[in-house]
């Protein structure tokens, strides 16, 4: 993961779920009750309650009901429980303006023009956000969303014109049930009695299209570069991220789909059967990256290869970056379909060299021959490391062959990292001097393989969901580990369900481990843990004492369970749509641009929207407050 994919990476904090609609609503009233007791002043405390309810509350209410219809009437998809947490949102903003033009008011003397004012203004400003998010959210053109976006603001102006006795304003004969029904000014708070004028609403619709047309203006900024190098629009990432980190959709796959390339990828499969023929287990390696987030793309992976198959599944991390993440989780069918085939192609040996350790500069590689296939494990633990480029693995894997092995499983262990922290995170591009000490191990263990006798092989295994969940940096495989024994020579392999490790936690795990000769630690990668933070490793938040206690404890179980197995290997290649070269790096840069300058582009259009509001209030109102 290069520096800017980190960055991209840290957008998860910004991941939330979507509360119940009901949850919203009843916040909403709890904070209007508690704001109606603040600012009116009756009698009855209760009373003041029950006009914070109405006066503030009612306009969200009915906010939250109707704009999904209206929404999904002209095409959205807004959800009831994002509507409902979009009123609370504007309800908020409301309070915060009108308790910031009350405070200036006081501060400055001015008069309560000043106020309502500021209430027709934050009218506009919950009708500008609701516009931008309806966008951002529902598949709709701005003018569409128009309608939907206004309900909030519309519910409120009705209610103003009602209870502030604007209809006296009209000589229209209306008789007594039109003034019953359309004008109520007695029974509202003294600061809203013949206080608002019919001209207000005028105002009010027009700095409304101001807004609109600021929002308009932004979206557009924003959406160009986008448009200009990937082709795609910003608002269909937006929607896609939205979607799934709040309500769980999977609309960002689609983005993805536009963006991505086609690829073709080896699956190497190695799998262990008893004498009987019945699977023990078996490692499923895909050369792509298990990414992006969630279950979105592969990012669930493992949990997929090992629903599919028929002993108990390893699926560690390939040496892919971010630029092989699949693009829709109907890609890793793909994956599977390919492992399988792949499966039924094995020609097994009851034979395997013992484990074999060889390190060439940075780089640690542990593995093991079956007849004329091997399983490779590499890792540049205790240096700090994240993805092998793809070009790099299969660089290292040819270069294994070399000395006469048909196939090769080569497993990035991605088990020692520092987060998203520095210039350099770690990731193993061509050309770096850690790509060539890579490559020089591969083709070093593939020699040492190749000599080495083989003699009967025997394999045993263990696992445990673990009472840790991906808030801990753990998957729902939990851990899972291998022991392959050949000659008396033991060989502990553990997977951890996760994505890499805190520095130094893999050599304690390794020396915390008796009864075995070599042991080595892997990560899956699985992006499931990374929907709760960004980094998340192995080992950041989860008591460390009690992991190395849990990982010591399988492998005793994995001893106990060894018995004789016959194993074999066969690679297949798949065709799918991955992110693509370099895209990734593009996304991860449009995206990041688009936080950092966003942020200070929605700055300069609220200042700039604000002061053309004020300055018409100041104009028609002849001067000063």
């Amino acid at each position: 993961m290069t520096e800017t994919q980190g960055n991209l990476a840290g957008l998860s904090r910004f991941i939330f779920r979507t509360p119940d609609w009901y949850a919203s609503v009843a916040v909403s009233l709890v904070l209007a009750a508690i704001i109606g007791w603040l600012a009116f002043d009756s009698a009855f405390p209760l009373d003041d309650a029950w006009r914070g309810v109405f006066f503030v509350g009612v306009p969200t209410v009915v906010a939250g009901v109707l704009t999904p219809s209206l929404d999904r009437a002209l095409g959205g998809q807004l959800t009831r429980d994002s509507s409902a947490l979009l009123a609370l949102a504007c309800e908020l903003l409301v309070v915060g303006i009108l308790l910031a033009a009350e405070i200036l008011s006081v501060g400055l003397g001015l008069t309560q023009q000043f106020v309502l004012d500021a209430l027709l203004i934050a009218l506009a400003a919950i009708f500008a956000l609701r516009l931008l998010v309806l966008v951002a959210v529902s598949r709709q053109s701005p003018l569409q969303a128009v309608v939907p976006a206004s309900v909030q603001t519309v519910a409120a102006a009705v209610m103003l014109f009602v209870y502030s006795g604007s209809l006296h304003y009209f000589e229209v004969g209306g008789g007594p049930l039109v003034q019953t029904v359309l004008a109520r000014p007695e029974q509202a708070p003294i600061e809203l009695q013949n206080s608002i004028y019919p001209f207000d609403f005028v105002m009010l619709a027009v700095i409304c299209v101001v807004h609109a047309v600021a929002v308009w203006a932004f979206l557009t900024a924003i959406d160009r570069p986008w448009r200009s190098s990937l082709g795609v629009s910003v608002l269909d990432f937006t929607r896609g991220f939205i979607g799934h980190v709040a309500e769980g959709s999977r609309e960002l796959e689609t983005f993805f789909e536009d963006i991505g390339e086609e690829a073709i990828v080896p699956v190497t499969v190695l799998s262990f059967r008893r004498s009987g023929g019945e699977e023990k287990a078996r490692f499923v390696l895909p050369m792509i990256h298990p990414g992006p987030m969630g279950e979105i793309g592969g990012g669930n992976l493992p949990v997929r290869i090992a629903e599919n198959a028929d002993g108990m599944a390893f699926a560690p991390h390939a040496t892919a970056g971010h630029d092989f993440n699949l693009v829709t989780e109907r890609e890793v069918d793909t994956i599977c379909e390919t492992a399988e085939r792949a499966y039924q192609h094995i020609e097994y040996t009851d034979t395997a060299s013992a484990g074999v350790r060889t390190s060439e500069g940075d780089a640690t590689l542990t593995g093991h021959a079956f007849g004329e296939d091997a399983l490779a494990v590499n890792t540049f633990a205790p240096t700090f490391a994240d993805d092998v480029a793809y070009a790099v693995g299969l660089s290292a894997a040819a270069e294994a062959r070399t000395s006469g092995l048909e196939n090769v499983l080569l497993v990035d262990a991605h088990n020692c990292n520092d987060g998203l922290d520095g210039d350099d995170l770690g990731h193993i591009v061509p050309g770096s001097q850690r790509s060539f000490d890579l490559m020089a191990g591969a083709g070093r263990l593939g020699e040492r393989l190749t000599r080495a006798d083989q003699h009967p092989v025997g394999l045993g295994i263990a696992h445990d969901e673990t009472p840790w969940g991906p808030e801990d940096g753990i998957g729902p495989l939990g851990i899972r580990v291998a022991v392959v024994e050949s000659d008396g020579h033991r060989t502990a392999y553990v997977l951890v369900d996760g994505n890499n490790m805190e520095p130094g936690l893999r050599e304690r795990i390794v020396e915390a481990i008796d009864g075995v000769d070599l042991v080595e630690v892997m990560t899956s990668d699985t992006h499931i843990v990374n929907t709760v933070e960004a980094e998340n490793q192995v080992g950041q938040t989860l008591p460390e004492a009690e992991l190395v206690e849990c990982i010591a404890g399988l492998v005793d179980d994995a001893v106990a369970d060894i018995e004789p197995v016959e194993a074999g290997m066969a690679t297949e290649t798949a065709e799918v749509t991955v992110f693509g070269n370099d895209r990734t790096e593009t996304l991860a840069s449009h995206a990041n641009a688009m936080v950092s300058m966003g942020g200070a582009l929605a700055i300069v259009f609220v200042t700039a929207v604000l002061s053309v509001s004020i300055l018409i209030f100041a104009l028609v109102s002849g001067g000063p407050w």
